[in-house]
């Protein structure tokens, strides 16, 4: 019988990966989007805001999905900082909203709630890699609003005997991924650079935090595999398992570029208690489903800085 999931918040980054890589599988998708919002992908698209639980429970009984991806957020550490309110509406409420509406739905149905590697916060020395069991110690309101959500999931799943999955999900890239982020900022600049938009020096942070990364096209397949394979009321880490320095990725991109570049470090680009290291475990999600990365760093890179050149291309300057 053919698997109906429902992506709750497709419009943003992971969401077109998402659909794509559930589509591949044969899967018939939804997904929703804020009305100012667009889908990109095979699926069918609603309009829903998570704060409104009326409309999340009328699409559930309109869909009547098998599973449920809850990718909606306030994804952003620095608006989190600055928006404390809305980021905690977004992702403590909206995420009660959705629980609340799943519990209630007469569908039983498996959820899949999103979080972040944010959650463990100010690591303990000797603490990476880092399982599941690890105490969380969020430092930012992103990563608190995140923590919370996640022990919420915990609660309904003991409390109700909901079938509900926790994901903590470590940094990810990929095309098309916000240049707020560091692969895609190098990658954009690199590309900029190439196309003469800007001096033939790239501005970066610190180059010495280590930090793991998996490409967004992973990531996705991860997800599946949790709602086919994975146990309920439980949370999985999903990344490598291998933190790398900014400064191989940095070395990484530049060895792409088509030009010189010069690297200078930006004040600004730089974090006041920027944590050392930061490597989960993933072998619980390796165990339970099989998953592990597979598309390599310099893929990633690599696919993420042609992504830049096509972009760019047309606004030229040499």
């Amino acid at each position: 019988m053919r698997v109906k999931a429902l992506i709750i918040g497709a419009a943003g980054f992971v969401g077109g990966y998402l659909i794509d890589e559930l589509d591949r599988n044969g899967q018939e998708v939804h997904a929703t989007c804020l009305p100012n919002e667009k889908i990109s992908g095979n699926c069918t698209a609603h309009t829903l805001d998570i704060l409104k639980k009326d409309d999340i429970s009328a699409i559930l009984d309109d869909v009547k999905p098998d599973v449920v991806y809850h990718l909606a957020a306030q994804s952003s550490v620095a608006l989190s900082w600055k928006k404390p309110r809305l980021t905690a509406e977004i992702n403590v409420v909206g995420t009660l909203n959705v629980l609340e509406a799943v519990r209630e739905c007469e569908k039983k149905m498996r959820l899949i709630l999103i979080g972040s590697g944010e959650e463990y916060g100010f690591i303990r020395e000797g603490a990476c890699p880092l399982k599941e069991t690890e105490n969380l110690a969020p430092g930012n309101i992103y990563a608190a609003t995140k923590a919370c959500q996640g022990m919420l999931g915990g609660i309904y799943a003991r409390a109700y005997g909901m079938d509900i999955v926790m994901v903590r999900a470590f940094n990810h890239s990929g095309a098309k991924q916000s240049p707020m982020f560091v692969i895609s900022d190098f990658c954009k600049q690199i590309a900029e650079i190439e196309y003469g938009l800007k001096e033939p020096v790239i501005s970066v942070g610190n180059l010495e935090a280590m930090r793991d990364f998996t490409d967004v096209r992973d990531v996705v397949r991860a997800y599946r595999m949790l709602s086919e394979n994975g146990r309920s009321g439980q949370v999985y880490n999903v990344g490598r398992g291998q933190a790398v320095k900014i400064s191989r990725i940095l070395e990484t991109a530049l060895s792409y570029a088509k030009c010189g570049i010069t690297v200078t470090q930006d004040k600004a680009r730089m974090r006041a208690a920027d944590i050392p290291l930061i490597e989960p475990d993933v072998s619980k999600i390796n165990e339970d489903t099989g998953w592990k990365a597979e598309i390599s760093m310099e893929q990633t890179i690599e696919d993420t800085l042609d992504y830049w050149r096509e972009a760019l291309r047309g606004n030229e300057n040499v």
